[in-house]
């Protein structure tokens, strides 16, 4: 439970949700209703307070506010949505990469090889 971790740990943790939804909107500059619909497409889903409401964490809103700069640019939320969601996968995959070749360069002997 979150009330078992220490506040400093919680405030700390990227994927801790901390902001509600006014608050996020406003760190962001833009509104609630484009949060409800960056949801809607599934870029990020909020965590629900006991209450019901829209809570997010800071590493969603890095991701909020990569897309609103795409909107602001003039690309439609949708597609936004989709090319943020391809970014993170391909950012994720190249890590991966990397991790591979590290192991691999370990096992081969092979310093440096990137």
């Amino acid at each position: 439970m979150a009330a078992d971790i220490p506040l400093g740990d919680r405030l700390d943790d990227d994927d801790y949700p901390a902001y509600t939804m006014g608050r996020a909107a406003e760190m962001l500059g833009t509104t609630p209703g484009f949060l409800r619909a960056i949801g809607e497409a599934r870029l990020i889903t909020p965590l629900r307070s006991e209450g019901g409401h829209r809570r997010y964490s800071r590493y969603q809103l890095r991701i909020a506010a990569r897309a609103r700069e795409l909107v602001d640019r003039g690309t439609p939320i949708e597609a936004a949505c989709r090319i943020v969601i391809l970014e993170d996968q391909l950012e994720e995959a190249q890590r991966i990469n990397a991790e591979y070749r590290r192991a691999a360069n370990t096992t081969t002997g092979t310093p440096g090889a990137n």
